[in-house]
C-alpha cells in the first residue's frame, strides 16, 4: 500500500471519501515502511523496499502498541522532565541520553508507575535506594530523578564509568554484577534491558585526536570556496 495522492477538480470529494475508506481499512497490526526513491521521494509503504534499498530498523509509536515506524518518536509524556533531566545529569556528570534512556525503559515516563518488586516513579527506585538517598516521595519526579541519576552515578563510579555494568547492576544489582566475575550477569531479562538502552542511548562516534581544518582557496575568478581536510593546511 503506498499512500495516494488526492486529485483536485470537481472529482476530488469523491476521491477522498475512497481514500478514507482506504486508510480505515489497514488492518491496527499493520507495519509502515519508508525510504527515499532514486529520485529522493520520500516513499511510504506497508510493504518492506526491494533488495536495492537498505532495510531499515523500526520503533514502536508511543501510546499505539500497533504501529510501528523507521523513525524513533519521542513520547510528549518525556518533555515535562526534560529540564530534571538535563539538571541532574549535569550535576552528576552522567550523559542526559542515558538518563533519558532509563527513564524510558523503566517506566515509560509515567511518574506513578510501580513495579511488581516495589520499584517506584520515573527512574524506578526500590525503597532501600529511595532511603538511601533521602527520598520522602518516590512518585514525586524531583525527587525520583534526583535519586535515579544519583544511584547512576554511583553506580558509574563503582565500575570505571563501565555504562553496561552500571546498567546491568541498575536492573539486577551491584551483587549480580559481582557475583558474575564483574560482567553482565547472564539474565535474559538483564541482558535485553541493557542492549536496549544501549540502542536507545549510544555513545556518538569519534575518533581520537583527528582535528578538522577549514582553509580557503580561490578559484581563478577569485572567489572563495571553503575546504575542509583532516590535514594541517601548509602556510
Amino acid at each position: 500500500m503506498l499512500i495516494p495522492t488526492v486529485p483536485t477538480g470537481p472529482k476530488a470529494f469523491r476521491y477522498l471519501l475512497i481514500a478514507l475508506s482506504l486508510a480505515a481499512a489497514v488492518p491496527a497490526q499493520a507495519q509502515i515502511y519508508s525510504w527515499r526513491d532514486a529520485n529522493g521521494n520520500l516513499v511510504l509503504s506497508n510493504k518492506r523496499a526491494d533488495g536495492t534499498v537498505p532495510d531499515l530498523p523500526s520503533y514502536a509509536v508511543p501510546r499505539a502498541q500497533g504501529v510501528r515506524t523507521t523513525r524513533s518518536a519521542i513520547a510528549d509524556r518525556a518533555r515535562p522532565y526534560e529540564s530534571l533531566i538535563t539538571e541532574h545529569s549535569r550535576a552528576q556528570g552522567v550523559r542526559a541520553d542515558l538518563v533519558r534512556a532509563v527513564m524510558q525503559v523503566e517506566s515509560g515516563f509515567n511518574p506513578y508507575a510501580r513495579s511488581p518488586k516495589g520499584a517506584m516513579g520515573l527512574m524506578q527506585l526500590m525503597p532501600a535506594t529511595a532511603k538511601q538517598y533521602g527520598v520522602r516521595n518516590a512518585f514525586n519526579p524531583t525527587e525520583n530523578v534526583r535519586a535515579g541519576v544519583a544511584y547512576l552515578r554511583e553506580l558509574l563510579d563503582r565500575y570505571q564509568d563501565n555504562e553496561e555494568l552500571a546498567l546491568a547492576a541498575y536492573n539486577a544489582g551491584p551483587g549480580a554484577v559481582d557475583k558474575h566475575g564483574q560482567t553482565v550477569p547472564p539474565y535474559r531479562e538483564t541482558q535485553s534491558y541493557v542492549a536496549q538502552i544501549n540502542k536507545m542511548a549510544a555513545k556518538p562516534v569519534t575518533i581520537p585526536g583527528t582535528t578538522i581544518y577549514k582553509a580557503i582557496e580561490l578559484t581563478p575568478d577569485g572567489r572563495p570556496v571553503p575546504l575542509y581536510t583532516d590535514k594541517k593546511p601548509e602556510r
